[in-house]
C-alpha cells in the first residue's frame, strides 16, 4: 500500500494529506475548488516548515514529502490506480452517498473506500456502491498529525480484510486504531457530544463562565483541552451537524443545546470564523 487519495481539502482532508505524506505515502488531493486546493498547499507547506523548526521532521526530507503530493480536480485522475480513498468532505449523507457512487464507477475494483466521519453510517454510505465488502468509515481527529488515534467504523457488510487494510493504513501513518461495530456517534463522538452539549448549557444557565468550564475540566478531570474550546476547534457548525443527527437516532438526550444553536445561527463558528464561545482576532 502506497497510493492513497484523499478527497476534500479542507481542515480535515489537508490533515490526513499531510499526514500520509511525511509517512512515505503518494498522496493525491482531490477537490472540486482550486482555491480550497490552493489553501491546503499552503497550510501542508506551512505545516511542514513548522514541524522542522520544531525538530519532529528532518529539513533534509522536506521536497521528498511535498513532493508525495499531488493536488487535482480531475477526480478521475486522482482516483487513478490508489490503492485507498479516504472521504473527507462535509458532514452530509446525502453528499457522502453521492461521492461513493462516483468512487465506485471510478475507482478499481481492489481500492478501498473510507468515509472520514464522526457520526454516520457507514452501512448507508456504502449501500450506494458494488463494493460495500471494501467499504468503512475512518475517523480522523483534529489536528490530524497531533492526535493518536483512528476509531475503524465496520459497517454491516465490511469485510475483515478491508477492516485489515485500515489497520495497515493507521500504522503506516504512525497511529494507534480501535475497531468499533456500526452504531451512531461511534466512541468517542457519542461520549465526547454529550460533554460539550453539557458544558454549553451549563453556560447557558449560568453556572460558571466559558473559562471556568473548560479549566474544571482540564484540571479536575485531566482532559488535554475544555470541552468549550474543543467544540471551537472542531467548529460549532460542525457540532450541531452532529448533534442534530445523534438527535434524531438516538434520542432526546442528544438534543443540542439552544446556545449552540444561537452561535451557529449568529455565525460563531469557532476558530474557523474568528469567534465562537472564543475570540480568535
Amino acid at each position: 500500500m502506497n497510493q492513497i487519495c484523499v478527497i476534500g481539502a479542507g481542515t480535515m482532508g489537508r490533515g490526513i494529506a499531510y499526514l500520509g505524506a511525511i509517512n512515505g505515502l503518494e498522496v493525491t488531493i482531490n477537490d472540486i475548488s482550486q482555491e480550497a486546493l490552493e489553501q491546503a498547499k499552503t497550510y501542508i507547506e506551512q505545516t511542514m516548515h513548522k514541524s522542522t523548526e520544531k525538530g519532529f521532521i528532518s529539513k533534509e526530507r522536506v521536497e521528498d514529502y511535498l513532493s508525495n503530493l499531488t493536488y487535482t480536480e480531475d477526480l478521475d485522475k486522482a482516483v487513478d490506480q490508489v490503492d485507498f480513498v479516504i472521504e473527507a468532505v462535509f458532514e452530509n449523507m446525502e453528499l457522502k452517498i453521492n461521492m461513493f457512487r462516483q468512487l465506485d464507477e471510478l475507482c478499481d475494483n481492489y481500492t478501498i473506500l473510507a468515509t472520514n466521519t464522526s457520526t454516520m453510517s457507514p452501512t448507508e454510505i456504502a449501500a450506494s456502491t458494488s463494493r460495500p465488502d471494501q467499504c468503512i468509515a475512518m475517523h480522523f481527529f483534529n489536528p490530524v498529525h497531533k492526535m493518536k488515534l483512528i476509531e475503524l467504523i465496520k459497517g454491516l457488510d465490511t469485510s475483515q480484510e478491508t477492516v485489515e487494510k485500515a489497520q495497515e493504513l493507521g500504522r503506516i501513518m504512525g497511529k494507534e486504531t480501535v475497531e468499533v461495530n456500526e452504531f451512531p456517534g461511534f466512541v468517542t463522538s457519542r461520549m465526547n457530544c454529550l460533554i460539550g452539549n453539557e458544558a454549553m448549557n451549563m453556560l447557558m444557565e449560568g453556572v460558571a463562565s466559558v473559562e471556568d468550564i473548560d479549566k474544571a475540566m482540564k484540571l479536575g478531570l485531566n482532559h488535554p483541552m475544555g470541552p468549550l474550546e474543543l467544540a471551537d476547534l472542531v467548529g460549532l457548525d460542525s457540532r450541531l451537524r452532529n448533534m442534530e443527527y445523534l438527535h434524531a437516532t438516538l434520542g432526546e438526550k442528544y438534543r443540542p443545546s439552544p446556545l449552540l444553536t444561537k452561535y451557529v445561527k449568529s455565525g460563531r463558528k469557532g476558530r474557523k470564523s474568528g469567534h465562537g464561545f472564543y475570540d480568535y482576532y
